[in-house]
């Protein structure tokens, strides 16, 4: 994976002293985390030292490179898969997260019956994530989906059609007027009783299984919203690498 990561991270500022910290190192410390939930101090003594790594989280957060790494592989990862770099159609849903700590923009999600954050995610057909808001767990769904559409809509200038549950039901004309695209409302069956897959709507449910794998996000860790927004694009990222990698190891066997 590093060999596709390295070109795209920043080079080192130029004047003051040179870098001296390797930054696959760095990386690797960052994905351990991601991976096993462990606390920033608690990262083992084989990596930087953690004030570094945690430098280096939060100086990619402020200037985009997060951002740019996910959306980077996410246009990479779809091109391998046959389709179109952007999407158009997508699936929106949030899920409620206890926080953990100190954290700012948390609330209870009387629905739930959660305190804490929700993850709105807005996803294409493959499950990769186009946008991502995290907010207080005390927002309606319908409320906290605007942000995430506004959010979306800078970037996904091909997208058309979007699929939902029917919570959203109360931003379909809103988002006509303001996207300008097409929010279906996807229904559980009027029969149904416990556990069923809904069409379309369990693409979603799947993203969130895969950020589920990264014990990092058991919980809402995170005091800043902006830093579990920044996890969330750093474990899809990781995952996006790796299919990446098995892809095109795969054509380069056959």
């Amino acid at each position: 994976h590093w060999e596709r990561l390295e070109p795209c991270l920043p080079p080192a500022k130029p004047g003051g002293r040179p870098r001296s910290v390797e930054l696959r190192e760095v990386v690797n410390a960052i994905l351990y985390l991601e991976r096993s939930g462990c606390a920033w101090r608690m990262l083992p003594h084989d990596f930087p030292a953690w004030q570094t790594v945690y430098t280096y989280f939060r100086n990619w957060k402020r200037d985009g490179t997060w951002d740019q790494l996910h959306d980077t592989f996410h246009r990479a990862l779809r091109l391998l898969s046959g389709r179109d770099e952007e999407p158009s159609a997508a699936i929106l849903d949030s899920q409620s997260v206890k926080n953990a700590g100190k954290a700012e923009e948390k609330g209870f999600d009387a629905g739930k019956k959660i305190s804490g954050r929700k993850r709105h995610l807005l996803v294409d057909t493959l499950g990769l994530i186009i946008a991502v808001t995290v907010h207080s767990a005390g927002i309606q769904d319908y409320h906290g989906a605007q942000p995430l559409l506004r959010k979306a809509r800078e970037t996904a200038w091909r997208l058309q059609h979007i699929w939902a549950d029917s919570i959203y039901r109360h931003v379909v004309e809103w988002t006509r007027e303001h996207c300008g695209w097409n929010l279906e409302i996807v229904s559980r069956p009027p029969d149904a009783t416990g556990f069923q897959v809904v069409q379309r709507r369990w693409v979603v449910e799947r993203t969130f299984g895969w950020l589920g794998r990264y014990r990092r996000h058991s919980k809402d860790y995170e005091t800043l919203v902006e830093s579990s927004e920044a996890h969330i694009k750093i474990a899809m990222t990781h995952l996006m690498l790796r299919r990446i990698t098995r892809k095109q190891m795969k054509w380069a066997t056959n």
